[in-house]
């Protein structure tokens, strides 16, 4: 029997930002998904809090899984020890790998890019093309004015009520780890049976 590994997506910033607490929830994530087993699957950069992720999960011996598109190798510093690294042509094809070879969503701190990643798996979740967790990382209180404007959509009524559901807001790599244990110990691994998208370029 091939036993299915658990993958968790983390999107975060190519940059630290200025809160050291920013910093310090990227490294707590990397490492909790190698204390836990569960395969990191991020944009395979080694800056900011991407970086920070990843060398924590490696430094605690856990799977990696980067996914980068050939024009970021360079600006992004790509790194080339992973576990696997998928190099794409595309932002959007680099989306579609990291969705499809994950299990949960887990958003840390950062820019526009993340939050286009996390509005595009919401808007898949409102859509019904998925059920898989999506978990804010709250540290320093970073996304409450995300949240205040989620509300304020909905309040505005041009959400249901319902979109609030489809994400979860947590306030630190302990209650994430307590959100991943419940939501990955019950459901079954939709990333483990297929792999869509380019095959992986070994480091």
């Amino acid at each position: 029997m091939v036993l299915s590994i658990r993958s968790v997506c983390v999107f975060c910033g190519a940059r630290p930002g200025r809160d050291p607490a920013h910093l310090e929830a990227a490294q707590a994530v990397g490492t909790l998904l190698a204390r836990r087993g569960w395969r990191l699957v991020y944009g395979a950069g080694d800056l900011g809090l991407m970086g920070a992720t990843a060398r924590a999960a490696m430094a605690a011996g856990g799977a990696t899984f980067g996914v980068i598109p050939r024009h970021l190798m360079g600006q992004e510093d790509a790194r080339r020890d992973l576990s696997t690294l998928v190099i794409t042509e595309t932002m959007h094809e680099r989306k579609k790998v990291m969705f499809a070879n994950s299990d949960a969503m887990v958003v840390l701190p950062g820019g526009a890019g993340t939050l286009d990643e996390f509005f595009e798996v919401l808007t898949w979740r409102q859509l019904g093309l998925h059920t898989r967790p999506i978990l804010l990382v709250d540290s320093g209180g970073y996304w409450q004015p995300l949240t205040a404007l989620i509300d304020h959509l909905i309040a505005q009524g041009f959400a249901d009520p319902s979109l609030r559901g489809f994400f979860e807001v947590v306030a630190d790599a302990a209650a994430l780890e307590a959100a991943l244990a419940r939501t990955l110990g019950a459901n079954p691994s939709p990333a483990q049976a297929t792999h869509s998208g380019p095959a992986p370029v070994a480091p």
